[in-house]
């Protein structure tokens, strides 16, 4: 039996303002937007090439807005993500190297915080 990770829920402030982050400035795709009472708008956003996606919206966490650590996304090139970042304007780390991957950072307006790794080469 899969046993697959498909959404991950991200607690934020201001719905709008972190969709249009997501969505413009870290270029996920808006997979669904509803709103299904006074009480629950749901967002599913996803990286392209991504099986997971998150979740924002009203009355899906309870979680504190900007709580979250340790969202990691993995690409091929660190340098073409970092430059894609920064020409959609996020505020992101400079490429820092480790033994396990080499990595750029940055937070959405609520400062849930998000790395960006590329994997070192295997064996």
């Amino acid at each position: 039996m899969d046993w697959k990770l498909e959404l991950v829920a991200v607690p934020v402030s201001d719905v709008d303002r972190a969709k249009a982050f997501y969505t413009g400035t870290a270029g996920f795709n808006a997979d669904h937007d509803y709103t299904v009472s006074d009480a629950i708008r749901f967002v599913q956003l996803t990286p392209p090439g991504s099986a997971c996606s998150i979740a924002i919206g009203k009355g899906i966490t309870d979680g504190e807005p900007g709580s979250v650590r340790g969202l990691q996304l993995v690409v091929a090139d660190i340098e073409a993500a970092r430059a894609e970042l920064l020409a959609r304007g996020a505020e992101v780390s400079e490429i820092q190297d480790f033994d396990w991957g080499r990595f750029v950072f940055f937070a959405d307006p609520d400062g849930n915080q998000w790395s960006v790794q590329q994997i070192p080469p295997r064996g």
